[in-house]
């Protein structure tokens, strides 16, 4: 199977020159990715429990892991999968068949929105690797349990089936769409395309202010169609700019443009992103504090995890616009900040993981500075991102 990028198309021709006036030598990814690595391999033995899929870090500090059916689960996996890429190593590829295959049965979960995440991050990576058809076989699945949870009348997938909401939908939902994607192309069903397609449009429609922020979530009406209300569940307040879900949204929508081809995708994301860069509460070294309005700024916590979701959403979004250069810097300052010694945990400290410093949800007193292993993922991305860019510049 021919490799993909690990953003799933090859650049064209036509994007060739201007990657090579926006990729300079400048961060270190090899050097970057050695350091990771090197965290890495702590964790393959001080993880044993196949079952609990490392997730971070409890409120003592102390190690959390999680089950398979919680939304995290797959990113462990995943981030194995992205280091055997990196290293073509065995005993990586070894390590992600082991945790991938504590996630198979989730395959038929209807009772989340995050099989995109559960199940393309481990599943669709090692797919892409070593072309396994059992994995295709899971994503597909996958993506049908997914469909399960589409209203017609609202216009959405489902995002969670608890709290005080009717049918709330959250702007993370975003990034499962591209399972949906994935499964119309390999199998010829156009259903899950138009799933698809109905949820990315409704949420351009309603989750959006005019300044181009999302709100967290939007619950809608299922008899009528109509929004209910707008609010947020873990940002700072229900009219604040929640910074992973800024995060959310531009990676998303690019994802939705690639698939797609529809320049309003495209426009969407790169709103989002002018958003992003050019709020002027966004620090200097690129990673947010973990809401953009939080009134303790510049004493509320910072986000690792927004920051490296971002990096690797603006990598790919650079190689769809006529000038990817400010993309691709902010990404190079993102990744410059998250691999210096103010976010990168030391090897065997962090409870082997690799960044420092994310939010889960503060409002809820959760997961509040502390590593997340989501954070861990987009990171390496990230950077597998920024070397291939940077490789095929050096090649012109």
């Amino acid at each position: 199977m021919k490799r993909m990028k690990p953003w799933g198309l090859l650049v064209t021709v036509g994007m060739s020159a201007l990657i090579a006036c926006t990729i300079k030598p400048g961060l270190d990814t090899r050097a970057a990715l050695e350091k990771a690595k090197a965290q890495l391999e702590t964790s393959l033995t001080a993880y044993t429990d196949l079952t609990q899929f490392p997730r971070g870090a409890k409120a003592d500090g102390s190690y959390r892991g999680t089950k398979s059916s919680e939304w995290t689960s797959g990113f462990y996996p995943a981030t194995l999968w992205y280091m055997y890429e990196y290293t073509q190593d065995k005993k990586w590829a070894d390590a992600a068949r082991r945790w991938t295959a504590g996630m198979e049965k989730e395959q038929f979960n209807t009772h989340t929105h995050d099989l995109g995440f559960m199940l393309y991050c481990p599943f669709g990576n090692g797919y892409r690797l070593t072309n396994d058809p059992a994995y295709k076989e899971v994503m597909l699945q996958g993506a049908r349990s997914l469909s399960t949870r589409f209203n017609p009348k609202t216009g959405c997938i489902k995002s969670w089936d608890h709290g005080k909401w009717q049918f709330p939908v959250i702007i993370d939902n975003m990034m499962n769409l591209e399972l949906l994607f994935w499964a119309t192309r390999v199998s010829g069903d156009s259903s899950f395309y138009k799933v698809a397609v109905t949820h990315a449009n409704t949420t351009s429609k309603n989750h959006f202010r005019s300044d181009n922020s999302s709100y967290h979530v939007v619950d809608y009406d299922t008899l009528t169609g109509k929004v209910i209300q707008r609010v947020t569940h873990q940002g700072f307040a229900n009219e604040s700019a929640w910074a992973r879900g800024q995060a959310w949204g531009l990676y998303g929508y690019t994802v939705a443009y690639r698939e797609t081809k529809d320049k309003r995708y495209l426009d969407q994301a790169v709103k989002i992103a002018s958003f992003y860069l050019k709020h002027p509460n966004l620090p200097a070294d690129k990673v947010p504090y973990w809401d953009f309005n939080a009134t303790g700024i510049p004493k509320e916590e910072r986000d690792a995890s927004a920051a490296a979701i971002t990096a690797s959403g603006l990598l790919e979004l650079s190689t769809y616009v006529k000038d990817g250069k400010p993309y691709v810097t902010a990404a190079e300052q993102m990744l410059t900040s998250l691999g210096s010694p103010a976010y990168l945990a030391k090897p065997g400290e962090n409870n082997h993981f690799i960044l420092l410093h994310s939010v889960g949800h503060k409002p809820a007193k959760s997961e509040i500075d502390v590593p997340l292993v989501y954070a861990d993922y987009y990171y390496i991305e990230g950077l597998l991102r920024y070397q291939r860019l940077k490789d095929n510049a050096q090649k012109k």
